[in-house]
């Protein structure tokens, strides 16, 4: 094995540290700002806090090195962030890196990223770093890349660009091949047993209802129940569990959910992905509705009312402040829409107005009021869940979520679900599961294991701080794959 020297950018925990040290490398010193990551990377690795390099964006020039990593924070381009890529300060980071790369002139490089970089709403922004990368006068391209296929027991999809300065390197490099996991979830976890519990499997058209007869042959065939349980109210399936099936409600209002479920993502009641509906519009649907039934809803907290048009009182605009003007200008005719202020949300972001707090202050001076109602489900976002629960694992899933560093709303459950068929599915994890509360989050060293470190690295004590340190690092195995198929081009060789 070729030994080879590295310098890691953007280090957080150390990651790549790790990956890259079980091919042989050395690390000769790393760059990262953030105190608690400081102190972690200090306190797991071999180095000293003399040995970073500290803020990136004052570094100018980098001790000699074969191999340079880094992990560009991802914000700009993430779902969680707000999608700006270069408009946002935080996207320039990947200028200072290409500068150190191309002043610093390594053999070989590896840069990750979230993988809303490779979405086509970036497309130009990729193409743009890959030509920034060439003009450097290197040799890359971009890799998407889940970590659950080198042996992590995660669904973490990221982007990876490896480079080299040697076209016949470049041309040598292959994605190492996949290789799962063959473990089960809860042999990550623990104090949890599974006994002789197997996967139970049925037909898929028994898992997921009749399906049309042109597709009957594809969908004739054995497949599993779902290794998770998904707490919202805008989408459906088998394990999919909704606000009304925790609560009691009528056959009626259950219909109404339901209802409601199926048409509000359709074009016709507006340009959201999903669309509060109004007493009218639902009674088109179905004449039985009645507003005290929507009422109820409301009452038991499944639904919530929603202000979608306001009047606006002309003769009462006066003395508005900028991002009140700013709301005001998507008016149409002597009313304002929700729905436009929505689809024009990115520009108003950028222009720093929320428009939600604008509209509040436009009420209290009077100056719009509400001229129609309608309703949408209380938990109408997919990440917060239903009472605080996003997803619930069953310990013989084969991956979970992704991590991330706000934590997430999911669950393991302690105890696997026994049903005799998938009609049965839902209501036994509830009535087992569920209802006896037998579900926790996952610990520090359970999302170690996750992430592939060693399950006792030294991390910061509070949730918020080690689920922020590990969920923004990279998944080691992954690291050490890709270290290991760089090796094999001969890069380092000489």
């Amino acid at each position: 094995m070729a030994k080879f020297t590295f310098i890691d950018l953007f280090a957080g925990i150390g990651g790549f540290h790790l990956g890259l040290k079980k091919n042989g490398g050395e690390c000769l010193a790393f760059s990262e700002i953030a105190p608690n990551a400081i102190s972690a990377y200090c306190a797991n690795l071999p180095l000293e806090s003399y040995n970073n390099l500290g803020d990136i964006t004052k570094i100018e020039s980098l001790p000699r090195h074969d191999l340079l990593t880094a992990g560009v924070p991802c914000q700009s381009w993430s779902i969680a962030g707000k999608n700006l890529g270069f408009d946002d300060d935080r996207g320039q980071l990947w200028n200072d890196t290409i500068y150190l790369l191309n002043k610093s002139r390594p053999k070989a490089f590896i840069f990750e990223n979230v993988k809303g970089l490779a979405d086509p709403r970036n497309k130009e922004a990729l193409k743009f770093i890959l030509q920034r990368i060439k003009d450097s006068g290197y040799h890359a391209a971009a890799y998407v890349i889940n970590s659950y296929d080198y042996g992590v027991l995660q669904n973490r999809i990221r982007v990876y660009i490896v480079g080299f300065k040697n076209k016949k390197h470049f041309e040598r490099f292959k994605l190492p091949p996949v290789k799962p996991s063959d473990k089960k979830l809860y042999q990550v976890l623990d104090g949890i047993r599974v006994g002789n519990y197997s996967k139970r499997k049925f037909e898929t058209s028994k898992l997921f209802g009749e399906v049309v007869p042109m597709a009957r042959t594809r969908f004739q065939k054995v497949d599993e129940v779902n290794d998770f349980f998904l707490f919202n109210d805008i989408r459906n399936g088998h394990s999919t569990i909704h606000s009304w099936d925790l609560v009691k409600v009528t056959k009626e209002q259950e219909k109404l959910c339901n209802l409601i479920l199926k048409n509000r993502r359709k074009k016709v009641f507006g340009p959201r992905d999903g669309n509060p509906l109004s007493l009218t519009q639902l009674q088109s649907l179905d004449s039985k509705v009645k507003q005290s039934m929507l009422d109820e809803l409301v009452s038991k907290g499944i639904l919530k009312k929603v202000t979608y048009a306001f009047n606006i009182e002309e003769r009462l605009i006066q003395n508005l402040s900028p991002k009140e003007e700013i709301v005001l200008s998507y008016k149409r005719g002597s009313e304002i829409h929700l729905d436009n202020l929505v689809v024009k949300n990115k520009i108003l972001v950028s222009s720093g107005v929320k428009f939600t707090n604008v509209l509040e202050g436009l009420q209290v001076k009077n100056i719009i009021s509400p001229s129609e109602i309608r309703y949408e489900f209380k938990n109408s976002k997919i990440s917060s869940g239903i009472n605080g629960i996003n997803r619930i694992y069953l310990p013989m899933s084969d991956v979970f979520s992704t991590l991330v560093a706000s934590d997430t709303n999911d669950f393991v459950a302690t105890e696997n679900v026994e049903f005799e068929n998938p009609e049965d599915y839902k209501s036994s994890f509830i009535d087992q599961i569920y209802r006896k509360h037998k579900f926790r989050k996952i610990t520090k060293s359970e999302a170690c294991r996750i992430q592939g470190f060693p399950s006792n690295y030294k991390l910061q004590e509070g949730r918020s701080k080690w689920m922020k340190l590990i969920g923004n690092s990279v998944s080691v195995p992954v690291i050490e794959s890709l270290g290991s198929s760089i090796l094999k081009t001969g890069v380092f060789d000489s």
